[in-house]
């Protein structure tokens, strides 16, 4: 993947922050619960009474935002530099991460970090070095 830095506006970038922040915090109010992905989206696995509805429609919500956005806006082209196998192996990693460190980024890292929770610090601590060790070693120390 990359990054048309001539293109990049750093406004949208902090729109999308701040639109992230407050959908986190309304949350959090008003359900009393965290807007960790891999927590609502495992909810849908282990599904119980009065639980799903909303597990459903913020799964929905997340794949819906794109396509309206895509609507009204040019959508940028995607490219993956990484084959199939690099991809499952990559997906099987993060749902393992996800499992062992009891959430992901957006639980931890948007949710986790707001509320000063110290497990959280660490482990989005544990998920930035990890990944830039991951792209340091595929970059430049394997691809020579």
């Amino acid at each position: 993947m990359s990054i048309d830095w001539n293109a990049f506006n750093p406004w949208s970038a902090l729109a999308g922050g701040v639109l992230i922040g407050i959908a986190a915090a309304m949350f959090v109010l008003i359900n009393g619960r965290i807007a960790g992905i891999s927590g609502v989206l495992g909810g849908l696995f282990k599904p119980r009474q009065g639980d799903i509805a909303w597990r459903i429609a913020f799964v929905a919500g997340l794949v819906i935002a794109p396509l309206i956005y895509g609507v009204f806006t040019a959508v940028p082209a995607i490219r993956i530099d990484a084959g199939t196998g690099g991809l499952i192996v990559a997906g099987l990693l993060v749902g393992v991460g996800t499992r062992y460190g009891g959430g992901c980024t957006s639980g931890h890292g948007v949710c986790g970090i707001a509320r000063l929770s110290p497990r959280s610090i660490v482990a989005t601590l544990a998920f930035m070095v990890a990944g830039f060790a991951t792209v340091f070693m595929l970059r430049h120390v394997l691809s020579a």
